[in-house]
C-alpha cells in the first residue's frame, strides 16, 4: 500500500514537473514583437499565396500572412490579413504586389512606395487600414494574353497569305530579276576598264594643265605688277600725266592769246579784202574811171533828180 502512494506522488511530480517544463518554454518562446495588422483586399488572382507566406518591404522581411478568405461584403474580393513590424514605414503611398520565390511558385507579398504621399498609416485591431494591391507582371502578362494571342493569329494569317502560291511567284520572279540585276552589274566593271585605263594618262594632262594654268597665273601676276609700277611712274609729280596736263594748259593759253590778239586782227582783214573785192568790182564795170574819176551815181527813187523812164 505504501509502495502505491509512493509512485502515485512520483507521477503526479512527474506531470508537474513536465507541465512546468511546456509552459517555461511557452513564455521564453512567447512573441515579444508587437506586430501591427493591415489587410489587402482584391479581385485579382494570387496563385501560391498561403497564410504564414512572408511579407517583404523593398526585399527586407517585416511580417507574416495570417489568413485568406473571400470578403463577405463583396462578392468575388478576397482578403488578405498580413501584420508587419511596428518600424515599416507604410504611407498613403504604399502598395503591395506579388512576388514569387525562384521557380517553386511559392507567392510572398512584396510591400513598395513611390513615395508620392508620405504620410503615416495609422493602423490597429479595431480599425485594419487596407493596402491597395497592383497586378504583378503575371497578372499583366494573363491580362495581355489574349491580345498577344490574338497578334500572334493575325500576323501567322498574314503570313500564310505572304507564303501563298500567288506571292510565291511574284517573290520567285522578283529573285530573279534580282539575278538578272547582278548579272548586269557584274558587267559594269568591264565597261568601266577602259575609261579606268586612260586615268592615269588624263591625270597626267590634267597635272600639265594645271602647271600651265599656274604659270598663266604667274606671268598675270608680273603682268600686274608692271601694270602698277606704270600706273605709279605715269601718277608720279613729274611723270607724263603731269607734263601732259602742263602742256595743256598752255595750249589752253596760247589758245586765249589767239582769241583776244589774233581774231581782231582777222575781222579787220576780212573787212579789208571786201573793200578791196567791192574796188576791183567796181573797176570791171568802170575802166574810165581811173582816167575820170568815178562817175556821180544815178539818183534812185525818191532821191533828188530821179526821173522815171517813159514807156
Amino acid at each position: 500500500m505504501e509502495n502505491k502512494s509512493h509512485a502515485l506522488i512520483a507521477g503526479i511530480f512527474t506531470l508537474l514537473l513536465l507541465a512546468a517544463a511546456v509552459v517555461i518554454g511557452m513564455w521564453f518562446n512567447r512573441d515579444k514583437v508587437n506586430w501591427v495588422p493591415y489587410e489587402i483586399a482584391t479581385k485579382l488572382s494570387v496563385p501560391g499565396l498561403n497564410p504564414q507566406a512572408v511579407v517583404r518591404y523593398r526585399g527586407l522581411d517585416i511580417g507574416r500572412v495570417d489568413d485568406i478568405m473571400f470578403d463577405p461584403r463583396v462578392p468575388g474580393q478576397l482578403l488578405i490579413h498580413f501584420r508587419v513590424k511596428p518600424d515599416t514605414p507604410v504611407t498613403q503611398s504604399t502598395f503591395s504586389m506579388l512576388g514569387y520565390q525562384g521557380v517553386t511558385g511559392i507567392a510572398y507579398i512584396q510591400l513598395d512606395d513611390d513615395g508620392s504621399l508620405p504620410t503615416r498609416v495609422r493602423s490597429d485591431k479595431k480599425n485594419v487600414a487596407r493596402i491597395p494591391l497592383r497586378p504583378s507582371l503575371l497578372d499583366k502578362l494573363q491580362n495581355r494574353g489574349l491580345v498577344i494571342m490574338e497578334q500572334s493569329a493575325e500576323l501567322t494569317r498574314r503570313f500564310n497569305v505572304l507564303l501563298s502560291a500567288d506571292n510565291q511567284k511574284i517573290i520567285l520572279d522578283a529573285f530573279s530579276h534580282v539575278s538578272h540585276a547582278a548579272k548586269a552589274v557584274e558587267t559594269i566593271p568591264q565597261r568601266l576598264q577602259p575609261t579606268l585605263d586612260q586615268l592615269p594618262q588624263l591625270t597626267a594632262q590634267g597635272k600639265q594643265t594645271l602647271a600651265q594654268v599656274s604659270q598663266l597665273a604667274q606671268q598675270a601676276s608680273a603682268l600686274g605688277a608692271t601694270l602698277n609700277q606704270t600706273a605709279i611712274e605715269l601718277s608720279a609729280p613729274n611723270g607724263p600725266i603731269k607734263r601732259i596736263s602742263s602742256a595743256t594748259e598752255q595750249v589752253g593759253s596760247v589758245a586765249d592769246h589767239l582769241e583776244v590778239d589774233v581774231l581782231p586782227l582777222a575781222h579787220d582783214a576780212r573787212t579789208t579784202l571786201h573793200s578791196v573785192n567791192r574796188a576791183v568790182d567796181g573797176l570791171n564795170q568802170h575802166p574810165q574811171s581811173i582816167l575820170f574819176g568815178k562817175s556821180a551815181a544815178t539818183p534812185g527813187p525818191g532821191e533828188p533828180g530821179f526821173s522815171a523812164p517813159s514807156n
